[in-house]
């Protein structure tokens, strides 16, 4: 007989959401709004034009405190730490003793602590790594009290500076603390859309209240995970456990801007993260990356779907598909996937096996839509 499935959990939002008409599916072991009765080609198409909200409570939020904290976390990731100066925000990957990503992740320097945002199908293994590598050297408090929510749109800033005034002040990856409709707020300006945007980790207790005031300015729609899903796509951003996982090292992911110069070969704190002589060793010598994540735009109407098998236009296999669909602000079938090094350049002409059918693609730069992030 096989266990009965853990019964899904749900975040501070469910009731709203459920108000609101969302249609909710499993997702990292949540019950989630895939969509709202708009839609997903709308949802998707408002937030490039003005202001979703997305419920992204699922996340797992945590702090790291001690005088010790910035240089143990350094210790985990090939990322400068350390070197953050205070109400600035970072990308970071955690990854394995051979280089692989366990999880990419964001965190910022508070002064007090370091906030980090680790994604929700992986945090509780994520927390428990990083108790059992750094908790000696650092308290590692998780904040399952916290609700998260995300404001994109390039009238984000809009809606959000009539609640929380000084908002408009902060620019791409830099956050602070603001009190917003009676809550005690943490604000970064970032977000996963590609758009100029915010996350606000919120006392779950005041989340729904928040999101109802989010939700009454006259730019903000409630976003589901579908549309999240095509715009991070459409702006070339990972999804972890299609783009990136275990198997993937940043290098061969072309993650490579979210190493510093200070963490790489020659820098005063090169090496010294799990994984370090494989990762230093592809940076050095790019004959030693056997393939490499690209962009894929199908030259025929048909969306080219994750799994898809890629092939040489002779027939050999070069690769897979990781996430793909039919964009809806560039209105044609997009993908990202890895192929072998040498079809890796841009221009390159693939073809992807679809229901047995090939399926021509061709190599193109990342992102497909411009990303909007306001840089002051």
């Amino acid at each position: 007989m096989t266990a009965p499935a853990a019964p899904l959990l749900t975040t501070p939002l469910n009731a709203l959401h459920l108000e609101l008409g969302a249609r909710m599916v499993p997702f990292a072991g949540y019950s989630m709004p895939v969509q709202y009765p708009a839609g997903l080609m709308a949802e998707h198409l408002h937030t490039r034009q003005a202001a979703g909200l997305f419920d992204v409570s699922h996340m797992g939020q945590l702090r790291l405190v001690g005088p010790d904290a910035a240089a143990a976390f350094e210790s985990l990731m090939p990322v400068d730490v350390m070197g953050l100066p205070v109400g600035k925000q970072r990308y970071g990957l955690l990854l394995n003793d051979e280089g692989g990503i366990l999880d990419d992740l964001m965190f910022v320097n508070r002064g007090e602590d370091l906030f980090v945002i680790v994604n929700g199908a992986c945090k509780v293994d994520d927390i428990a790594h990083i108790q059992a590598r750094i908790g000696q050297r650092c308290e590692v408090i998780p904040m399952p009290e916290q609700a998260l929510l995300a404001l994109q749109g390039p009238q984000a800033v809009t809606a959000l500076a009539r609640l929380a005034a000084g908002v408009e002040k902060l620019v791409f990856m830099t956050g602070a603390s603001f009190t917003i409709a009676g809550a005690q707020c943490f604000i970064t300006r970032s977000g996963y859309t590609g758009e100029d945007g915010f996350e606000i980790s919120v006392p779950a207790a005041q989340a729904e209240a928040l999101a109802r005031a989010l939700l009454a300015q006259p730019e903000v729609k409630p976003i589901g995970l579908g549309a999240r899903n095509s715009l991070r796509l459409e702006a070339g951003l990972c999804l972890y456990g299609n783009d990136i996982d275990t198997g993937t090292t940043p290098v061969e992911a072309n993650l490579t801007w979210a190493i510093q110069k200070v963490r790489r070969t020659g820098g005063a704190r090169a090496g010294g993260f799990p994984g370090a002589a494989k990762v230093l060793a592809q940076l050095d010598n790019p004959a030693l990356v056997a393939r490499k994540r690209v962009g894929l735009v199908a030259l025929e109407r048909i969306p080219v779907r994750e799994h898809t098998p890629l092939q040489s236009l002779a027939g050999e296999p070069i690769g897979e598909v990781t996430s793909g669909l039919l964009g809806p602000t560039v209105n044609e079938p997009v993908a990202m996937g890895y192929v072998s090094a040498e079809h890796a350049t841009l221009g390159t002409r693939v073809q992807a096996l679809v229901r047995g059918k090939p399926v021509p693609m061709e190599v193109r730069a990342l992102p497909f839509v411009p990303a909007n992030y306001y840089r002051g």
